[in-house]
């Protein structure tokens, strides 16, 4: 019996040099991100993977694809292996099986949107065309499924680049992510007309296009830039307590805990009151709704220094004979009363609740100190007084939408509170950093974080990054914002650029299956 012909062609089937092509664009893409964040390499990073993909059959440009998701995500989230040992407390062995699992996940989207593409070539829809519709759809599509995950989205590889950033209050980062998509097709193209065996025309209609769209992105940047700022000016004081992860719920240790916030507030308000005082993610370690020693001292202290105070803390409510607990953060008044509280509403899988823990009772969840998180109820938009403010908690900065509502529900500055002292000393305290520029821009609202170890920081309406701090050391940032006053065409619309590409992708798929059957 002949066994070789009961064998799988598979990866065989595709050349080692387009494999190596593949991974190419997965290392550049990886390395386009913070850190170390050369954002100029996710114009070029999947002219390889295209230029691999060519002529092939659809199903070999999907292993390519798969290829390229895998090398890049694994390099820009290596550091999730990091959080599941460290505070996990599972063995490396079962944290590489995890992260592998959520990298193949990932992986999947530029492994269908190189399928497509392939196919919608074979039936004469131009790759010039489908490659950013399609990219910028299953981007959108990725940010929702499975409760959500839009870490390093395409666009965000360019939060420095202020010109051209601009643009995301009107199309949110998904405009970047088609620009950077669309550019990466008409390089693909402009080689194909000097390399191959079968060379292509040149593309001089889309390089014309590209060039129309660079420079009305950045002309539109520019003009934002040199707008001045007329809202109302608002001082904030962000305290970084630089807590260690490892006895940050040790009741013994809540008393140093709560001094270290004391001794850094007084001493960001030495020179006088400031607007607002804030707190990271769980700054208070307890229930601060009902613990009475050190709750009074906080209230004491926002007294004191006469400022609104918000103050991260767990809380919990009663629904009939189920108590439901929350990670809220509370705004105390300059006379040291509680007037507000807001409620994290996207929780962290795995972080602060584990879905179907019944069929998962050998995974422990990472946020030590408390039971499950449930999600908050509503948006609040709390009242300092001086200006309505939306906090954030923790890896809610990464959702377009989240921030959106609470702009819509009245907010003129964003706050988000966040304890990314799990994250060690890796890329992703910067990662995270880079997609709350963009929260910022895309409502012209500022945005201030106090984390916990770091990175906290002030960005202004424009994406400027007015001041940040080091990692893991004992901080305060003080600093002057201008309240957000107009309403930008994304907070009145949300993405409607994203839904746009999306349905767009959906008509370009039905065209090429019509192309096909006829």
């Amino acid at each position: 019996m002949d066994y070789r012909r009961f064998r799988m062609p598979a990866f065989n089937a595709v050349p080692r040099r387009d494999y190596l092509m593949a991974l190419l664009s997965g290392i550049l893409l990886a390395l386009s991100f913070p850190s170390p964040g050369f954002s100029a390499l996710a114009w070029i990073a999947f002219v390889p993977l295209l230029l691999a993909c060519g002529r092939k059959d659809p199903r070999k440009a999907f292993r390519l694809g798969l290829v390229t998701g895998l090398s890049a995500y694994a390099g820009i989230l290596y550091w999730i292996n990091i959080v599941v040992t460290t505070y996990g407390k599972l063995p490396w062995s079962v944290s590489i099986c995890l992260f592998s699992l959520l990298v193949a996940y990932l992986a999947l989207y530029p492994a269908i949107v190189t399928l497509l593409v392939r196919r919608g070539e074979e039936r004469g829809i131009s790759l010039l065309i489908s490659f950013p519709v399609l990219w910028v759809g299953l981007e959108y599509v990725r940010a929702f499924i499975l409760t959500g995950f839009p870490w390093a989205s395409l666009g965000y590889s360019q939060y420095k680049i202020l010109p051209l950033i601009q643009v995301a209050d009107v199309t949110g980062v998904y405009g970047l992510s088609f620009l950077i998509a669309f550019a990466n097709a008409v390089f693909y193209r402009l080689i194909r007309g000097f390399v191959g065996k079968e060379r292509a025309p040149y593309p001089l209609k889309s390089v014309a296009l590209l060039f129309g769209l660079m420079a009305a992105t950045v002309g539109y940047g520019f003009n934002r830039l040199h707008l001045p700022e007329t809202g109302t000016p608002f001082t904030v004081a962000l305290i970084q307590g630089n807590i260690d992860q490892n006895i940050k719920w040790d009741p013994a240790f809540q008393e140093a805990t709560v001094s270290i916030y004391e001794r850094l507030s007084r001493k960001a308000c030495a020179t006088g009151p400031v607007d607002l005082v804030v707190w990271p993610e769980s700054a208070a370690p307890f229930y601060f709704q009902d613990e009475e020693r050190y709750a009074a001292r906080i209230k004491t202290l926002a007294k004191e220094l006469s400022s609104c105070a918000v103050v991260g803390s767990p809380a919990y409510v009663k629904d009939g004979g189920e108590v439901k607990y929350l990670n809220s953060a509370f705004l105390l008044s300059p006379w040291g009363e509680v007037v507000g509280r807001s409620d994290k509403i996207h929780l962290v899988p795995f972080g602060e609740y584990v879905p179907m823990a019944k069929l998962l009772p050998f995974v422990n969840k990472l946020v030590a100190g408390i039971g499950d998180f449930s999600p908050g109820a509503r948006i609040a938009s709390l009242k300092t007084g001086k200006g309505e403010i939306g906090i954030l908690v923790c890896f809610e900065g990464i959702f377009p939408e989240l921030s959106r509502a609470y702009v819509r529900a009245g907010s003129r500055l964003l706050v988000n509170i966040t304890n990314d002292a799990w994250f060690g000393r890796s890329s992703a305290p910067y990662q995270h950093l880079s997609m709350t520029v963009f929260r910022a821009v895309e409502n012209r609202v500022p945005l201030v974080r106090a984390a916990n170890t770091g990175i906290t920081s002030i960005i202004d309406g424009k994406g400027h990054v007015r001041g940040m701090t080091p990692l893991f050391t004992e901080a305060v940032l003080n600093g002057e914002v201008r309240l957000g006053g107009e309403e930008s065409v994304y907070t009145r619309y949300g993405d409607i650029f994203a839904w746009g590409c999306l349905v767009a992708g959906a008509v370009l798929m039905v065209l090429s299956f019509r192309r096909k059957k006829a």
